[in-house]
């Protein structure tokens, strides 16, 4: 489990910066400002989210199921959220938006809010256990 975490945590990231990278230059001339911004919120959060799975990665063994949620509910979360906006934008720039996916941002994000909860509820008992 500790790898596949760290994998998705290093994934995630190097996307996040080839996308910052296509948004600031490829598509700045495509996207009007709103496009613009919702595509840079889908990489900032996708790029906070590999940097805390690389975190949940290092510090948590994953032996028990809290732990492993809170990855699941992480990756999960950022395919669902940053993803959904990516196809979102792009569809709605070139004119045939793809609107099955409105519904799927907020799911995506529940997931990011649960595995914020849990990996602090986890953090939190590694601390204990440690002290």
């Amino acid at each position: 489990m500790k790898e596949l975490v760290l994998t998705f945590g290093g994934i995630y990231g190097t996307l996040a910066v080839v996308f910052g990278a296509f948004g600031a230059h490829a598509l700045k001339k495509r996207l009007n400002e709103e496009q613009l911004k919702s595509f840079e919120t889908g990489v900032k959060y996708q790029m906070y989210h590999a940097v805390i799975l690389i975190i949940t990665g290092i510090a948590f063994p994953f032996l028990n199921l809290g732990q492993q949620l809170t990855a699941w509910c992480f990756i999960i979360g950022v395919f669902l959220f940053s993803f959904s906006i990516y196809g979102l934008v792009l569809s709605d720039a070139a004119g045939k938006k793809l609107r099955f996916l409105g519904p799927v941002t907020p799911l995506g994000g529940l997931l990011l809010i649960i595995g914020w909860i849990l990996f602090t509820v986890n953090i939190v008992n590694i601390g204990r256990f440690l002290s």
